[in-house]
């Protein structure tokens, strides 16, 4: 457990937080007027290893080997010159600060951040975070790595779940969810969609399935997983056969034979490990899925008859379940944002396929 103080002045701004892997939708833009909740759980932080925010670089005025010191090795429109390692808070967590009036951007529901950082020490005045809680963009406050510091809670020691107990308790990420609007013609509306988490961690995903295609056929698992996955693949990779072949594992889940090419396993939620297996899949290309997402992955199995009481996971069709009336599309901020950042994207074919990324119909 941490507080983050001021550098300033010493004044503590947060309450005792623990550190947890930084989702993977934190820099998601979803939809138009969207409301989006807290990115964070109440009582923990994340780091970005990544700079966020202006001031900003064309990709005409980077040198490729400057650009692939801090890990970029594709093109990209431009590069945030902040300073990254920013540690990312629910906003009900900041403690001790105050707006700064001047710096809200160019938000039109809230802040957006663009006008660097917008929250201020009250003890001394010094600009230490940014709030961000605008249309379609996740709630969160960003501490600037440079103005705060993490001090240990003394006596505390987080202790991570171990994934037997994550299996076994972790909750669900549903992949169809209400989407909240602001600011419609009729004031607050909504609509069902696809999750956005779940479109996040597909572009994530994506991006390593690609590269570990080796760039021939891939063949997801049928159900949900090919709802989310199957037709951008086939999309962006030739046609043909044999294909590369992907199955589901982690805890709890059957041990993978010897003709899987590519694993779709959790990542801890706590540490950001993937998980990993020894045995004969221990050489497939582990792909890494959110936990959350991952445990809803599996399609649930249809009703059968029986006698006594119907189980909780039985999918009833009365009333039907609403689903969105679209297909299934990755995030493509999410999928550029992570692909660019896989050494692999320097190899020709896989440069062509960013390429034509770009203007597909998939995201």
């Amino acid at each position: 457990m941490f507080v983050f103080m001021c550098a300033g002045c010493g004044a503590e701004l947060t309450t005792s937080l623990s550190q947890v892997s930084l989702p993977v939708h934190a820099r998601q833009s979803y939809g138009d007027g969207a409301q989006l909740p807290v990115l964070m759980e109440s009582g923990t932080f994340a780091v970005d290893p990544d700079p966020w925010g202006g001031p900003w670089r064309m990709w005409d005025e980077i040198d490729p080997s400057e650009a692939e010191a801090p890990g970029i090795y594709a093109p990209v429109h431009a590069l945030s010159d902040s300073t990254p390692g920013a540690s990312v808070i629910a906003p009900g967590d900041i403690r001790g600060t105050r707006l700064i009036p001047e710096k809200r951007g160019g938000a039109c529901c809230g802040l957006d951040g663009a006008d660097g950082p917008n929250m201020a020490c009250e003890a001394c005045d010094l600009p230490v975070a940014t709030r961000v809680d605008d249309c379609s963009l996740w709630q969160v406050v960003r501490l600037s790595s440079d103005a705060v510091h993490r001090v240990p809670v003394d006596g505390s020691h987080a202790v991570p779940l171990s994934w037997a107990e994550l299996a076994e308790s972790g909750e669900k990420t549903p992949p169809f969810e209400p989407i909240a609007t602001w600011g419609g013609r009729w004031g607050s509306n909504h609509y069902w969609s696809w999750s956005p988490q779940w479109e996040a961690a597909a572009g994530h995903a994506l991006a390593h399935l690609l590269v570990a295609s080796q760039g021939q056929p891939v063949k997801v698992p049928d159900g949900l997983t090919a709802d989310v996955f199957q037709r951008a693949l086939d999309a962006l990779l030739p046609a043909g056969t044999p294909k590369r072949r992907v199955v589901l594992a982690g805890p709890g889940q059957p041990s993978p034979d010897t003709g899987v090419d590519i694993l779709l396993v959790p990542v801890h939620p706590q540490t950001g490990q993937t998980w990993t297996r020894a045995g004969p899949a221990a050489s497939a290309y582990p792909v890494p899925l959110p936990l959350g997402v991952w445990l809803a992955s599996p399609q649930p199995y249809l009703p059968v008859p029986a006698s006594g009481r119907i189980p909780q996971d039985v999918l009833r069709d009365d009333p039907l379940p609403p689903h969105p009336n679209y297909l299934f599309k990755a995030d493509r901020g999410t999928f550029q944002h992570t692909l660019v950042r896989l050494p692999a994207v320097r190899s020709p074919w896989l440069r062509t396929i960013v390429e034509q990324s770009t203007s597909a119909d998939l995201f």
